[in-house]
């Protein structure tokens, strides 16, 4: 499929797990702030939503009840024509094994998983092989998060030693750290281009007011985007969103300017299928 022709998964990622309102008065973080943003940024031009949910204290959770709340609410909203992943984000908080629990027990239709958390150093290969082929006769589509050329390293001996059962999967490479004053810059793409053979996809995310150029570097490099909240509240001329869909339309309209076609939510699922 040539340059033009693959079409750009845009993803929405409208809260992460640390920011609360006292950060961020219009961050959306109830199930029908999430759902209403859904909406938004379906209208926007997103085909794909990043979900986390956060306990009534606003912090981050892996609550299978919390999440089915949410699913429910966001689906009832965008309709089937959008991808709804979750999350297996530890936070310091969770630990692979209750990781992959939340997994089995929600079996959603997609979910983003940290290679460094879900595969530490001193992981139980057999219980992650296990976990991904549950996945794998679920239909249960993975994105591997890479955030450094250690965590590629460690991707491709997940694949080569069969732990992960597949030739490819999509990938997101995260350009930053969650730390305070992050600011990402498209050049921080480089060293992950080309990386690994096991990518199928991949799909970048940045920090700060530099989100747009990084997003539209990784468009024209054949890649796609998630955009959001989690990572950055600023609009290209540093002033701040009144929304998620705000950023959602900065990066519709400049990866059409590059000449890609904007994916639809059946597009996002097809594309963010790993080669099991």
């Amino acid at each position: 499929m040539g340059y033009g022709d693959k079409p750009f998964v845009i993803a929405s990622a409208p809260n992460g797990a640390r920011k609360t309102k006292a950060d961020l008065p219009n961050i959306p973080i109830t199930p029908a702030e999430v759902a209403r943003t859904a909406l938004e940024c379906k209208a926007a031009g997103a085909s794909m939503m990043h979900l986390h949910v956060r306990d009534e204290d606003q912090k981050h959770s892996l609550d299978v009840g919390r999440y089915r709340e949410m699913l429910t609410e966001v689906r009832s909203l965008v309709g089937d024509d959008m991808l709804l992943q979750v999350t297996t984000e530890a936070v310091g908080i969770y630990t692979a094994q209750q990781q992959m629990e939340m997994i089995r027990n929600l079996l959603p239709e997609a979910v983003s998983i940290a290679v460094r958390e879900i595969a530490p150093v001193d992981a139980d290969l057999n219980a992650l092989k296990s976990f991904f082929e549950f996945m794998r006769e679920a239909k249960i589509a993975p994105q591997l998060i890479l955030y450094a050329p250690e965590d590629v390293a460690r991707f491709n001996q997940l694949v080569e030693i069969g732990v992960l059962p597949g030739d490819k999967f999509p990938v997101l490479f995260v350009l930053g750290r969650y730390t305070a004053g992050q600011v990402s810059q498209p050049f921080e793409l480089l060293p992950f281009i080309g990386a690994s053979p096991y990518v199928s996809e991949w799909m970048l995310c940045a920090f700060g007011p530099y989100e747009n150029a990084c997003i539209l570097t990784g468009a024209g490099l054949g890649g796609h985007a998630r955009i959001g909240f989690e990572n950055n509240h600023l609009r290209v001329d540093g002033s701040p969103a009144s929304n998620n869909a705000d950023l959602i339309a900065q990066a519709h309209d400049g990866s059409i300017l590059m000449g890609r076609k904007i994916a639809t939510g059946e597009q996002a699922r097809q594309i963010m299928q790993p080669m099991w």
